[in-house]
């Protein structure tokens, strides 16, 4: 694979744009398969029958990224719903899986249960680890693949034969984002705490380049496993360095880590976070920490949630027996997951994973001189009218480009409160 110019991003405000023209790749074995190719006799013979499609998800119901269960979980869900009230001539078999994590390992039975079930389309996983072990597989499998919430930049240029997308941006964009934001805020020197897999050393890479970029200096960092338990070592090594700003890039070891740092001198208008770690630590919720966050930031891709998307989701998810849901990371992009794989079959006119896969380009905008709709209804109405529809949904306007990635994404800026919630502040 050729690369013949390296991406370029840009953050301003909390907001990184990702030019369409700006990733160049050649001879690409991961590019997206055109519609004309995409689409195989047997599609052709599915015109004007209805489709029933198996779908399933590879979520985190356990494990140390279970607090992200019920936002992409409902979201899913309430996607899945929603196609199938539409009566637009596609219904959606959905199979719900537990990824768990690296270290629990949980997704080995799941994968294998949705393969042998007949899926040729899944959501997931969530942790960018989880899906590199599990993806060749889907690949040889013929399953198209698409991830809510991967942010590893190894995947812009996989080799997956077209069959692999994200509603999420890679963490070039929320790196270059947080690492920004800490030296505009002031801060001179850093230390950062991240964790030993795809999706730490990622985010620990780019915070570090843009940082330093900005005229700071990273002053410490310490590494540790998804399955550690004690972070003692760590933090000792990053507040001896006496950084004005601390960074942690985790899952749910947060919990563990946030009263260390605090004991050990960090205020919260020092500490900052990411997408994984970024949730609601009240009293309230199931993931309480008892010292206080007020100050500290974080960052989770993703606009702001509009017009009745959290009621809907809430009544989805409650009617099912479930607690609210606390916080809405990667609720949107789990339902446009869901949305953009159900259209593309529908302008495929199969179920075939590499049949849709040939029509998620188009069906977000990325080819063809779509007409923008909203909604799952809507956007099914132009094509079965024969037109091209470019779906806009809750993660933005997504727009794939020939890696399977968004084009242009946004990424918002939360702060802690006295209570240890979270407020949108851009």
């Amino acid at each position: 694979m050729a690369i013949t110019s390296r991406s370029r991003l840009r953050a301003v405000g909390g907001v990184a744009l990702l030019s369409a023209t700006s990733l160049v790749l050649a001879a690409c074995s991961s590019s997206t398969p055109s519609s004309d190719e995409g689409t195989s006799p047997a599609a052709d013979a599915q015109s004007s029958a209805p489709l029933t499609l198996e779908l399933g998800s590879l979520l985190p119901q356990t494990g140390s990224l279970s607090f992200l269960d019920a936002p992409m979980e409902g979201g899913v869900g309430l996607a899945v719903q929603e196609v199938n009230e539409a009566n637009a001539g596609i219904t959606i078999n959905y199979t719900a899986t537990d990824e768990g994590d690296t270290d629990t390992k949980a997704f080995e039975t799941s994968i294998e249960r949705l393969r042998s079930a007949g899926v040729t389309a899944m959501v997931g996983a969530a942790s960018s680890g989880v899906s590199k072990i599990i993806l060749d597989g889907n690949i040889a499998a013929g399953i198209l693949t698409v991830s809510p919430s991967n942010t590893s930049p190894d995947f812009t240029t996989w080799d997956d034969q077209g069959l692999y997308f994200r509603t999420a941006p890679s963490d070039f964009l929320q790196g270059e984002v947080l690492g920004n934001l800490i030296a505009e805020d002031g801060h001179k020197t850093l230390g950062i705490i991240y964790q030993n897999d795809a999706y730490g050393t990622g985010l620990d890479a780019q915070i570090k380049e843009t940082f330093e970029a900005a005229g700071g200096q990273v002053v410490a960092q310490a590494s540790f496993n998804v399955g550690d338990t004690t972070f003692d070592a760590q933090v000792a090594q990053v507040t001896a360095a006496n950084p004005d700003a601390v960074v942690v890039v985790s899952f749910a070891q947060f919990v563990t880590i946030a009263p260390l740092l605090v004991n050990a001198g960090v205020t919260g208008d020092q500490l900052y976070m990411v997408d994984g770690n970024t949730t609601d630590y009240s009293a309230s919720s199931k993931t309480p920490i008892t010292v206080s966050l007020e100050g500290a930031q974080g960052t989770i891709p993703g606009p702001a949630l509009e017009d009745d998307f959290q009621s809907r989701l809430q009544d989805f998810w409650t009617g099912k027996g479930n607690d609210k849901i606390a916080t809405f990371t990667y609720a949107g992009e789990s339902y446009d997951a869901v949305t953009l794989i159900a259209l593309s079959a529908l302008a495929a006119k199969s179920v075939k994973g590499a049949d849709i896969a040939g029509k998620m380009q188009e069906v977000s905008g990325g080819s063809g001189d779509g007409t923008p709709c909203t909604s799952f209804a809507d956007c099914a109405k132009i094509i079965n009218d024969g037109g091209v529809a470019d779906y806009d949904g809750y993660s933005g306007k997504v727009t794939f480009d020939e890696n399977g990635d968004p084009q242009g994404a946004s990424i918002g800026i939360y702060k802690y409160g006295a209570d240890n919630t979270i407020t949108r502040t851009n």
